[in-house]
């Protein structure tokens, strides 16, 4: 009975601490996560009439007007000065911006890059730009940098002390095939955004954008429909 007894002890000690990290992770980080299997998630740049969105508000007017609630949504890659992705940029199949394998400097640039995909059967993924092989079965994808986490790893250029501090966003996979959209409330640097998607479970992790960046997440109270960015993803449902 003893035995028992320090067994639930020990087991309601563990639950708390999960419930402390998650309500902390909550207070710092936007979080959301998704199921592609099951949800409609979509890659968004330009309206039907070939303009460029621009920001979440425009993209929640495009898909109500499709009969479509917008349910997530999130900038989903760095861009050029005409708004156009910065490096590889596939939707529907349709590859629209080629991948960019040049060095150069910047946050894109920092080594290794990588690559956000998802494919015909809705199975996400993360490759380093240089491990990304093109196929006609890649529905959607975004290219940025840095990689965040490697094979559970954290990107070892980041260091913990340092003083870089941004709002920044990024993507990370769990196991189960399911994808951790995360932003951060208040400034961060690269190691503790990327120790989240690590502590969530995540293996593979890209950096997404920095001040730009915005979230759109009303069922967190999160609602944020401006900025002047360049792709933007998002998952909505019929209304």
């Amino acid at each position: 009975m003893q035995i028992k007894y320090h067994h639930l002890l020990s087991l309601l000690l563990l639950l708390c601490l999960c419930c402390k990290e998650k309500i902390q992770d909550e207070n710092r980080f936007v979080i959301y996560q998704v199921n592609p299997k099951k949800q409609n998630l979509k890659f968004y740049w330009k309206n039907d009439k070939n303009e460029i969105l621009k920001n979440i508000d425009h993209l929640k007017n495009e898909v109500e007007a499709k009969n479509e609630k917008l349910v997530f949504a999130m900038n989903g890659g760095m861009f050029e000065p005409d708004q156009s992705p910065k490096g590889l940029y596939i939707e529907d199949f349709k590859i629209l911006k080629s991948i960019d394998t040049l060095q150069g400097s910047g946050n894109f640039y920092l080594q290794p890059n990588g690559v956000f995909y998802v494919n015909q059967n809705n199975q996400p993924g993360i490759s380093e730009t240089k491990k990304y092989i093109q196929n006609t079965g890649i529905k959607y994808a975004t290219q940025s940098g840095p990689m965040l986490l490697m094979d559970g790893k954290i990107n070892p250029i980041f260091q913990k002390d340092s003083k870089n501090l941004n709002i920044r966003n990024g993507v990370g996979i769990l196991e189960n095939g399911e994808i951790i959209f995360a932003m951060s409330k208040k400034e961060v640097n690269f190691y503790s955004l990327a120790e989240l998607f690590k502590e969530m479970g995540c293996k593979n992790a890209l950096y997404l954008d920095g001040y730009v960046s915005r979230a759109y997440l009303p069922e967190k109270n999160w609602i944020q429909k401006d900025g002047n960015f360049g792709v933007i993803i998002g998952v909505t449902e019929p209304k």
